[in-house]
């Protein structure tokens, strides 16, 4: 049986290994029954997120609390400067319509607002955001439009999930209600959670995932 002290050491070892984190050492890891507490700071929020990201990946874990604090190296970047690079790389995005994605800055944190048509644009807003310099944190409030009903889209999720390899879609309810998608059931790891709200999150209409799947290795 995985012990808590295994899973510590494997999430250590998954930060070393990512590529994308600058200083994997400074990331404290605790863990309590297979939730996983990340402490420590982080030279960016790119680097914040890539974090959980790998923590979630380690066979055990059963949930993330990401506690990184973004510590900019140098003197923070004016809000303004932030502000003119995210309209620049959301004007150059072409999978985020013209004019659909607006944001605020204001001591570094970022909150996204506007409405798109499908819940990958405004994660890929957010994401292409938490990549620039300066960003502290990002808010996303962008909204999704969709005419599909609630049944309708509850069968796209399952459908999708019976394509989706790493996903067993056996084990999983699926209730949508004012295009919130709840998911419930049991899965086998964190990344096959993880797909499952992704595969749940691509469905037209859904704005919001509720993750109520139960990790159990």
């Amino acid at each position: 049986m995985i012990t808590d002290s295994d899973i510590r050491d494997d999430v250590t070892e998954e930060l070393r290994w990512d590529p994308q984190l600058t200083d994997p050492d400074g990331i404290g890891v605790a863990v309590t029954d297979g939730a996983v507490a990340l402490t420590g700071h982080a030279l960016n929020y790119a680097e914040k997120m890539a974090a959980a990201r790998a923590a979630e990946r380690v066979y055990g874990v059963r949930a993330v609390a990401n506690d990184l604090q973004v510590k900019l190296p140098g003197s923070p970047r004016d809000d303004s400067d932030v502000a003119t690079a995210i309209a620049h790389v959301l004007d150059c995005n072409v999978q985020i319509p013209e004019g659909a994605a607006r944001a605020r800055v204001q001591g570094g944190w970022v909150t996204l607002d506007g409405e798109v048509e499908h819940d990958y644009q405004r994660r890929e807003a957010e994401r292409m955001v938490s990549r620039i310099r300066g960003v502290l944190g990002v808010t996303n409030t962008i909204s999704v439009r969709t005419p599909a009903t609630p049944e309708q889209v509850e069968d796209v999720i399952e459908d999708a999930f019976r394509r989706e390899a790493q996903v067993d879609a056996r084990h999983i309810k699926i209730k949508v209600s004012d295009h919130v998608a709840k998911l419930y059931g049991n899965v086998h790891s964190m990344r096959e959670s993880t797909a499952a709200v992704s595969a749940a999150a691509a469905a037209p209409g859904i704005t919001t995932v509720e993750n109520h799947l139960l990790v159990t290795p």
